[in-house]
């Protein structure tokens, strides 16, 4: 890690401040981890959008489309590819309730901003294996 020189910090003493912070060896709390997941799903749900209006237009030019994206959406990869689909927004959904919660200054202490990050990782490992069970 890269610190700056010595120098006085807020409270008045020297300390040395790291100038890159590698943060693959920061542990983030389990709200932190939460958080974050939360805007990856979204630019994920974003990112899958074309492709989701591209097999809609496909399936509604003609019968011939809808039986090709029909298939193709039964084949294994679009099943793994629909089941990571599902985690995203699910993980966004009740990550996205979450936050709306602690907005209204539900759960904002620490303890309780814990126990609805751990919430909202049961909540979606349980829809998982329920869609899970679903797709297959």
């Amino acid at each position: 890690m890269i610190y700056r020189k010595q120098g006085i910090g807020m409270s008045g003493k020297n300390k040395k401040r790291p100038i890159h912070l590698d943060l693959l060896h920061i542990r983030l709390p389990v709200g932190g981890v939460v958080s974050i997941l939360h805007r990856v799903t979204g630019v994920a749900l974003v990112l899958a959008l074309p492709a989701a209006i591209f097999l809609l237009r496909q399936s509604l030019l003609s019968p011939e489309g809808y039986g090709r994206v029909s298939a193709w959406l039964r084949s294994l990869p679009m099943h793994i590819m629909l089941f990571l689909l599902i985690l995203a927004f699910t993980h966004h959904f009740f990550a996205g309730i979450r936050h709306l919660l602690l907005d209204l200054d539900i759960g904002i202490s620490r303890d309780g901003s814990r126990r609805g990050a751990w919430l909202v990782l049961a909540a979606v490992a349980l829809l998982m294996v329920t869609s899970l069970f679903l797709l297959w």
